[in-house]
């Protein structure tokens, strides 16, 4: 039977189906490194590369992304020594524990999934069979997620808002399990940071790859400014006040800026900044953030043995808790040796 004392267990899962951009930056990699550093929290990091499938089937995003994305989190400060950061795939009993929370799993329960009604709508909306193009990935994508908080047993696991039926999902799996075996997993629940990810993008929606509006984490200096410098703003001219609370260049701002350089620019924008000026001040300040860590992040790229090492190390220290979780759970269901 597990021990359910102990630190809080905070998981946190990153998808490795793209390049990360400022929005993840801001809503999910700052505040997850930052809780992690937290003596109370006992945090787990991994790379969800079997999720990555469901969203792309090619080989080299899915091997490039894996590289770039742990690169990311290393660049920006996460100490390996103090978390497990690991690759979903380097975990073979998470699978096995997928398939034991299938069998526990209602289908009903599945097609209430927000991601699979979406697919569904989709379908329904240009005249195709509702199932069309609908992969059992996609379909039961949330019993994956649910193997992967509940073979750690996380308390809290950080999400956007909508990730949040997901670990309640989670939730009721692990619940009648739990009925059904004996109490084995802790119930999860979902953290919301009420401003993650919701970044603006340059066209001012939220900063998302699908909306192809994102500025990349690590661009060059000559790309960063080149991106900053195509934000969407009006028309209003240098020497007429501007509201600051309806741009994106100052809603960017003030995800990096300091308390004091926040109401510096408010004020900026109430004396009628231009906007040429008021992106080039934004490229400074988000150049200097990411300076050192750009350096990093590069390096590590040249060097992947080096971030293979580390995901190793992490691998083996997540799977001496793995192995145990998984026997106690075989005996559990009756898959256990005649003698």
């Amino acid at each position: 039977m597990p021990n359910f004392s102990g630190k809080k267990r905070v998981l946190t899962g990153i998808t490795t189906s793209g390049t990360p951009h400022l929005g993840n930056y801001v809503g999910a990699i700052r505040p997850a490194i930052l809780a992690s550093e937290s003596e109370s929290n006992n945090a787990y990091f991994f790379l969800a590369d079997y999720h990555a499938l469901i969203k792309t089937q090619n080989p080299h995003l899915v091997h490039q992304s894996t590289l770039e994305v742990a690169a990311t989190w290393l660049a920006l400060g996460l100490d390996t020594e103090k978390v497990t950061f690991y690759r979903q795939s380097d975990i073979p009993e998470i699978q096995e524990l997928t398939w034991f929370l299938s069998c526990m799993t209602a289908k009903g329960l599945m097609n209430r999934a927000h991601a699979y009604k979406h697919a569904v709508q989709g379908n329904i909306d240009i005249g195709e069979d509702e199932d069309f193009a609908i992969s059992m990935g996609l379909f039961g994508y949330p019993i994956l997620m649910a193997a992967d908080i509940l073979m750690f047993n996380a308390h809290e696991v950080p999400v956007g808002r909508d990730q949040v039926q997901h670990v309640e999902m989670a939730r009721d799996i692990a619940q009648r399990f739990n009925y059904r075996f004996g109490k084995h997993f802790v119930l999860p629940k979902a953290e919301v940071d009420r401003d993650a990810s919701l970044l603006r993008g340059l066209d001012g929606r939220k900063m998302s790859k699908s909306y192809n509006n994102s500025i990349p984490l690590f661009l060059s200096e000559k790309q960063l400014k080149k991106s900053i410098n195509r934000i969407k703003t009006n028309l209003l001219e240098p020497g007429e006040s501007k509201d600051p609370d309806s741009s994106t260049v100052f809603h960017i701002w003030r995800a990096f800026a300091s308390r004091q350089q926040i109401e510096e620019m408010r004020e900026k924008f109430e004396q009628g900044i231009g906007w040429g000026e008021a992106k080039k001040q934004l490229f400074h300040l988000i150049n200097t953030k990411l300076e050192s860590p750009r350096e990093r992040y590069y390096e590590l790229l040249k060097n992947p043995e080096r971030v293979e090492f580390i995901l190793n190390k992490g691998a083996q220290k997540a799977r001496a808790e793995s192995k145990i979780m998984i026997e106690d759970l075989r005996d559990a269901v009756g898959i256990r040796p005649l003698s």
